[in-house]
């Protein structure tokens, strides 16, 4: 772990393996410049949409233009944090009524930063067996959590996006390490680089959240992502290029959680210490650090 000697006094360490999660109950901007320029490697976040979602200590019905511009505040903080050859993933969604917040917060970052890629966060999906290919379905599929039918006008909402930008829209990217198996095995032999029976993922991942029984014992923040959306992000930038992570608006610390299981340094912060306390349990109870 870097230098903390010029941020404010932590609200937890996390020690596991070689690598330590590092907790701060502060606004982001306080912290974020208090780090040296250049210093992170990746970041994954999810800010406030500013669609009225009941957080515990901020308010997430701003003007848009007032909220658009305290996006632009953060994400230029980031920016000067973030290193050279580093990659920024941002979470964002929308609702059916306010279509464009999440591209509204594209379009504030694309002022400071280059849009790499574009990642769809699938959280629920519906397959036909006929259209599953060599899948060889029996049955129709639907996977992931439902919401019931409660609007003549939209359908349900299943996914999310996971802007990925850098500096100059150049950096390399581990893209087998999140690879999966190619379904046909002549690919193997006819493609040079499959030997190892990989492919890339693409752009959709689809990442469920887990079945819960009471959302405010099991999940106690309006808007969470699993941990497993930040450690694919922290894989496919390259674990072993990945010393330093940080998350802005930690939340219940999924990020600071997958952080644990890969072994990865980490800043994780946000301005509520209910949440922190729940991240800071979490990441104490995450998985063994993998070796590296």
């Amino acid at each position: 772990m870097r230098s903390l000697a010029a941020l404010p006094a932590p609200f937890a360490l996390v020690p596991a393996g070689s690598s330590t999660r590092v907790f701060f109950h502060a606004d982001c901007l306080d912290v974020l410049a208090r780090l040296e320029p250049g210093s992170v490697d990746v970041v994954v976040t999810s800010p406030p949409y500013n669609l009225g979602i009941r957080y515990r200590s901020y308010d997430d019905t701003l003007p848009r233009a007032a909220y658009l511009r305290w996006t632009r505040q953060w994400i230029a903080a980031v920016a000067r944090v973030l290193a050279p050859d580093g990659s920024f993933f941002l979470n964002v969604g929308a609702k059916p009524t306010d279509p464009w917040a999440g591209l509204d917060v594209a379009r504030v970052a694309r002022r400071v930063l280059t849009l790499q890629n574009t990642i769809h966060w699938i959280k629920s999906i519906a397959i036909d067996k006929d259209a599953a290919g060599g899948a060889a379905l029996d049955r129709d599929l639907a996977v992931g959590h439902y919401k019931p039918i409660n609007s003549p006008r939209f359908v349900n909402d299943c996914h999310e996006y996971v802007f990925h930008f850098t500096h100059a829209g150049t950096t390399p990217l581990a893209r087998t390490a999140i690879g999966v198996p190619y379904q046909d095995k002549s690919n193997v032999t006819r493609w040079a680089g499959a030997a190892a029976d990989r492919r890339c993922r693409g752009n959709t991942w689809f990442l469920p959240y887990e079945t819960i029984k009471s959302r405010d014992t099991d999940r106690p923040h309006p808007a969470t992502f699993p941990a497993k959306l930040p450690e694919q992000c922290i894989r496919l930038h390259g674990r072993d290029r990945a010393r330093l992570v940080l998350d802005p608006f930690a939340g219940l610390g999924s990020t600071a959680v997958a952080c644990a299981r890969l072994d990865v340094d980490c800043l994780a912060i946000d301005v509520d210490e209910v949440y922190l306390d729940e991240a800071v349990r979490r990441v104490r109870g995450a998985a063994i650090p993998e070796p590296a």
